[in-house]
């Protein structure tokens, strides 16, 4: 067996990572400097699997530094303290650097290349997770492949069959909390009515 990856160590070799913009394998170079942006440790019992970062994030080097992340954070019901804990809480994006926007302004899909290099090693070295939220349609195709495929609405709808899967960690499906998502929330009411106080109840369990 080969020894466990230790999370710190990947977590820095992560940030000095020029994949995207030196040697990109889809599509052209990411259009600025890259600045990964990761938290974690081998401690954490909660893990979120979200996107990619957005700019505010990328100026900060703060994930879900936005108001994204404040309808994140109520809706796990967690203080900002905790949220940014890297020792109870994991924030592994598919693409660590923000990716860009397209001609409409809005941000571009996460780089493929990062999640091809990174995310398995990343996850062997969270052994203690409990819980993997899926943000959005990127983490779900990755973490849940085919059981993905009828798109985010579908997949989320299917919320307690996933979690009640017998694995370990649990994963859980989310929409993105992103602001250009209220008109799906409106739509979906049964999520805020009936996904979110089960996940409220989780996270008060872990913590």
């Amino acid at each position: 067996m080969h020894p466990r990856p230790n999370f710190d160590e990947l977590a820095a070799r992560l940030k000095d990572c020029r994949i995207c913009r030196e040697a990109p394998r889809y599509g052209a170079a990411l259009p600025h400097e890259p600045r990964p942006i990761i938290q974690g440790s081998a401690t954490a019992r909660l893990c979120i699997a979200s996107q990619a970062p957005g700019t505010r994030a990328h100026a900060s080097g703060i994930p879900f530094d936005d108001r994204s992340g404040t309808r994140l954070r109520d809706w796990l019901g967690l203080d900002r303290a905790t949220f940014y804990d890297a020792s109870k809480v994991a924030i592994v994006p598919m693409g660590s650097c923000f990716p860009g926007q397209d001609a409409k302004g809005g941000d571009l899909g996460p780089r493929r290349e990062c999640a091809e290099a990174w995310r398995r090693p990343l996850f062997e070295a969270l052994p203690d997770l409990d819980l993997v939220l899926l943000i959005g349609q990127y983490a779900q195709a990755w973490h849940l492949g085919e059981a993905s495929r009828d798109g985010l609405t579908e997949t989320v709808r299917r919320w307690r069959g996933i979690l009640g899967q017998p694995q370990k960690p649990r994963i859980l499906p989310l929409p993105h909390p992103s602001w250009r998502n209220n008109g799906w929330l409106k739509t979906n009411a049964w999520f805020e009515a009936e996904l979110l106080p089960v996940l409220r109840s989780e996270i008060r369990s872990m913590f």
